[in-house]
């Protein structure tokens, strides 16, 4: 079992023990979790033939919402608006509060069940479902897309199912919410000075990427960000190089971590995934053959390991590089289906994009020659292709785990790096 099915795993299993969820309702979401992956695979795979080229579906992934506003995460208005959703849900919490949903039950469309009461009561209160639609016990149309903005609002997958990651997100106590709207508005005021008329934006909780225009959206993009042992960093700089068709350099953190270990179980690794290894970098490096090393020892990370391009390559068609002190970057990736979990903390802290090229187009608007049919034409060549950008656009990386938009819906999302301050929702009760 890998380490991301390890953690998923655990944290379902968790989610379920503390909401009382039984083993036959956690096995009908894992269920349908799985044919939810499969489908989207398989949906990518028929596109993939169907268009006869690489990257054609690098499109927003099956049950994920689809970009309805131009406004960004961000904005100066971003701290005004957090203050107010703050204001209604503090008076919310002196009523009284939202009510707890029984989660002893999977509901979808169709249900009837005692338990729809109380999730359309919950839904009400919450701004989800508007109150002309009653509290009865059938989960319709009307449920079913409350479900689903709540499941946005909250970076769930978005299918109108309520299972143990709905449920769990649903049940946190508004306490806990107030003070988590309290702690990211120090955090949005921060940042709430002018950024510049055209930036990308990332917020690591969010695992989402946007390119800003004047104050709009220009181009959404679902992210993949770092592993809770890995972190994404937060940062500001600068994109000013674009790779195409690039090769990966591994780091010596990962040479260390995982390339080891993994030649220590497949001495046949490095040859399957097109990984050579180098005893120097620069023009005199000479290439050594994998028995030439010690994979019992560190020796290793002495050395220079270069994967080629191509379709395994983990960088994929484009790394996009900005000065920092982390060796990170954002990056394409051949593993496209991860950008339908619901959970992307995944990386070793790089960034990676889904519909890359997009955003790539977005970077060379203002460089002469480099259209969306150009870029297409290069990474299609397969060759390595270097670019400078002669206007480099600015990248900031944030860590905000509660937002609120101009028309009062508030996001919130898990602090997946424990950066909040806050005890744990378990011991809020």
């Amino acid at each position: 079992m890998d380490r991301k099915t390890n953690h998923l795993k655990t944290r379902r299993q968790i989610l379920a023990a503390g909401l009382g969820l039984g083993a036959s309702a956690l096995a009908m979401r894992a269920a349908h979790a799985q044919q939810s992956a499969l489908d989207a695979l398989l949906d990518q795979r028929l596109r993939q033939h169907n268009s006869g080229w690489g990257d054609s579906f690098d499109s927003t992934a099956q049950g994920q919402a689809p970009v309805i506003s131009p406004e960004p995460m961000f904005s100066p208005a971003s701290a005004v608006n957090l203050e107010t959703a703050l204001r209604q849900h503090s008076d919310m919490m002196n009523r009284g509060g939202w009510n707890q949903v029984p989660a002893d039950s999977v509901l979808r469309l169709g249900v009837r069940h005692p338990n729809v009461q109380h999730l359309r009561q919950r839904l009400i209160v919450g701004g989800d479902l508007a109150q002309q639609w009653g509290i009865s016990d059938i989960f319709d149309s009307y449920v079913d897309s409350a479900v689903k903005r709540f499941q946005a609002r909250h970076g769930l997958v978005v299918d109108g199912i309520m299972g143990p990651e709905g449920f769990a997100a649903m049940n946190v106590p508004i306490g806990f919410r107030v003070r988590q709207m309290e702690t990211n508005l120090v955090r949005i005021r921060s940042m709430s000075g002018f950024l510049g008329d055209r930036y990308v934006m990332v917020n690591i909780p969010a695992a989402a990427l946007e390119a800003i225009n004047s104050g709009r959206v220009t181009t959404r993009h679902t992210a993949i960000v770092g592993k809770v042992d890995r972190p994404t960093p937060i940062l500001d700089s600068r994109i000013h190089e674009l790779n195409f068709n690039p090769y990966w350099t591994v780091p010596v953190s990962i040479i260390r971590r995982d390339l080891i270990p993994l030649m220590q179980e497949n001495p046949s690794y490095l040859a399957e995934n097109n990984i050579r290894i180098f005893n120097s970098w620069g023009a005199s490096a000479q290439e050594l053959a994998p028995e030439q090393v010690n994979w019992n020892t560190e020796e290793a990370t002495r050395y220079m390991f270069r994967q080629d391009p191509g379709e395994i390559n983990s960088l994929g068609s484009v790394k996009i590089n900005f000065h920092n002190e982390h060796q990170v970057y954002l990056h394409d990736t051949p593993d496209k289906s991860l950008f339908g979990d619901d959970y992307r903390f995944l990386s070793s802290g790089c960034v990676r994009v889904q519909n890359i090229r997009e955003l790539v187009t977005w970077l060379l608007a203002n460089t002469d020659g480099w259209s969306r049919q150009r870029i297409d034409q290069v990474i299609q060549t397969g060759e390595r292709v270097d670019l400078r950008i002669p206007d480099p656009a600015p990248l900031y990386i944030n860590y905000v785990t509660a937002w609120a938009a101009s028309d009062g819906t508030v996001n919130f999302r898990e602090d997946i790096y424990n950066r909040d301050g806050l005890p744990t929702v378990a011991s809020n009760g």
